[in-house]
């Protein structure tokens, strides 16, 4: 069965792992992204909250990251950053999830970027200030798949939305930093100029 899944993952081109870190609930999404067409894979979440002791939390989600690293061999991941909050030991205990979900991937040599939260609600929505419900509702209709297909959760779409930003942002041409004027281009380009 494992096998059968593993080569169902080599139609994609590649693999896009998603994540929301939390101490309580953790957001995991995979995109696989076919002839620039990306599609969900799988999503779920990582719940935390029973598990008393912080430590074991944090070991916890270093071992279900691993754990979907080897199972879905993803090319990338795309995290979400932690946004700055009042309370610090939230921020803290949000940083640690976030570098143990990081260092779970960098073990298997996965590259990471890092988003911000607007970051990802403006390539989705168009809205840096979007709700959660407006990116999840968006997520529904750009990847054409079901509401009751999604996780319920929206730790699960908020990874979703990781992975897709990171899609977006990776799929955008290069800029070559051409001429900032009409002036500066006909300077460094006489021979391309007719008199």
């Amino acid at each position: 069965m494992e096998s059968t899944a593993r080569e169902n993952l080599k139609e994609y081109d590649r693999i896009i792992i998603g994540i929301d870190p939390g101490t309580n609930i953790m957001g995991y999404a995979l995109l696989g992204i076919k002839k620039k067409k990306p599609s969900l894979i799988a999503m779920g979440v990582i719940q935390l909250g029973k598990l008393g002791d912080h430590y074991i939390r944090l070991q916890r989600i270093y071992q279900r990251v691993q754990g979907l690293v080897e199972q879905y061999l993803p090319d990338e991941m795309a995290i979400e950053a932690p946004f700055f909050g009042k309370n610090v030991q939230s921020m803290l205990k949000l940083g640690r999830a976030q570098g143990v979900a990081m260092a779970a991937a960098l073990s298997r040599d996965v590259p990471i970027t890092e988003y911000e939260p607007r970051k990802i609600k403006m390539a989705i929505t168009g809205n840096g200030a979007a709700s959660k419900e407006q990116v999840r509702d968006l997520l529904c209709r750009i990847l054409d798949i079901k509401d009751e297909e999604l996780a319920p959760q929206l730790d699960a779409t908020d990874a979703l939305g990781a992975a897709l930003c990171h899609f977006y942002e990776s799929s955008k041409p290069i800029s070559t930093g051409g001429a900032k004027s009409w002036k500066a281009f006909i300077a460094s380009n006489p021979d391309r100029v007719k008199k």
